[in-house]
């Protein structure tokens, strides 16, 4: 079991039952369709995050749902938008864009979660690369009681079994099913003789 006191780069999501976390439109509709809401422990997760990384589609998300609902952006912590074209910002947060490499900003991001965690927002492209630098330490995934048929998945990488280890599945609100996974480092390459 990884030491609680270390701050870690966590990918938290819902996703459906089927391995979708948005449709082909990008959106999370889907999910507040669901009866039940199957994030109880999102206040308990968001409370020990001190950085976000969100790619450029959910972020567009987030704002298309902020105006509809008239809601303020939820996030309190410093945001980092990956993303290769200009984006509107939000009023009041910390919000900042980038694009390239996702090493360099990780070590921007750690500075700035301190002893926090770093939350992987989304997209699964985005999870993909923080996993393919090493960078991922767990995946938490709510599976909800929906199927899209088609959509974004939920990490479009292929990942074996050997660099996950499931570490706990928990039925949240009926509906809804939470798996968490610690990412294993890879081994290190055996020098040739």
């Amino acid at each position: 079991m990884p030491d609680a006191s270390v701050s870690r780069t966590q990918y938290y999501t819902a996703a459906t039952l089927d391995g979708f976390i948005a449709d082909d439109r990008h959106s999370l509709d889907w999910l507040f369709q669901v009866p039940e809401p199957g994030n109880a422990d999102y206040p308990a997760f968001i409370e020990k995050v001190g950085a976000l990384a969100m790619g450029a589609s959910t972020y567009e998300w987030v704002l298309a749902h902020l105006k509809q609902t008239g809601e303020a952006w939820p996030y309190g912590q410093p945001s980092w938008i990956f993303s290769h074209h200009a984006h509107a910002s939000v009023p009041g947060a910390d919000i900042r864009f980038v694009q390239g490499d996702v090493a360099p900003v990780h070590r921007e991001m750690r500075a700035a979660a301190g002893d926090r965690n770093i939350w992987v927002v989304g997209g699964g492209d985005l999870v993909g690369q923080f996993f393919d630098a090493g960078l991922l330490d767990e995946i938490i995934v709510t599976i909800a009681s929906v199927t899209l048929g088609s959509g974004k998945p939920l990490l479009p990488r292929r990942i074996l079994s050997s660099s996950l280890r499931l570490t706990a599945a928990e039925r949240i609100n009926g509906g809804f099913a939470q798996l968490r996974y610690d990412v294993m480092s890879p081994a290190p390459a055996v020098p040739a003789k």
